[in-house]
């Protein structure tokens, strides 16, 4: 198998690649730059390619975002939008990296950046493999959670309307929720809204 069916077979089997991909397989970067040039590749993004006639689904984006940014965990109102729990349209990617992380540099999707510490950070993540790459994402529960956490940046609305459709929808468990508001320190705001709903 020569280089250029190497790195074709690669975004194959990732369904996007980048040049670190085709270091760590031994590959020089140049090969992404001519295969694009023979147009065997398409650029999705800043330094983000993938074969031109590959099929992805409606979260390509957040593939793209998680392969740029590898640490980040898809969180709020995107979260919301991935496990189908509100009505908002995310007009950008809502990402959580750990406290003191540098800020990404993306032009484009736009990035909506929360930075998180300890169980905050590491609790209730998922792993999703959309389009061939393992997007982080954090679970029903502890979105919500984290939706009356940082009620004042998503709206107190928004938070109440996820819990509700979480619990509609059996998302989670009250455990779950309740467990998600101890971790997030949430428990006394989030009290009379899980009385409510349930």
């Amino acid at each position: 198998m020569n280089r250029t069916q190497e790195v074709l077979e690669l975004a194959r089997q990732h369904g996007i690649i980048r040049a670190a991909d085709l270091e760590d397989a031994g590959i020089s970067r140049n090969f992404l730059y001519q295969l694009k040039q023979q147009g065997l590749l398409e650029k999705r993004g800043r330094g983000i390619y993938a074969l031109p006639d590959s099929a992805h689904s409606e979260h390509v984006l957040l593939a793209e975002v998680a392969k740029r940014v590898p640490r980040s965990v898809v969180c709020l109102i995107s979260a919301l939008s991935f496990h189908g729990m509100t009505t908002q349209i995310p007009h950008e990617i809502w990402i959580a990296v750990p406290r003191a992380s540098w800020r990404p540099r993306i032009d484009y999707p736009p990035l909506n950046l929360t930075y998180l510490s300890g169980d905050a950070w590491s609790y209730g993540v998922q792993s999703h493999d959309l389009d061939g790459v393992i997007v982080k994402v954090y679970s029903p529960a502890k979105t919500v959670a984290d939706c009356f956490k940082f009620r004042n940046k998503v709206g107190l609305d928004v938070a109440i309307e996820a819990l509700r459709e979480c619990w509609r929808a059996k998302r989670a468990t009250m455990d779950e929720l309740t467990t998600a508001a101890q971790v997030n320190r949430v428990t006394a705001v989030m009290r009379p809204y899980l009385e409510a709903t349930v």
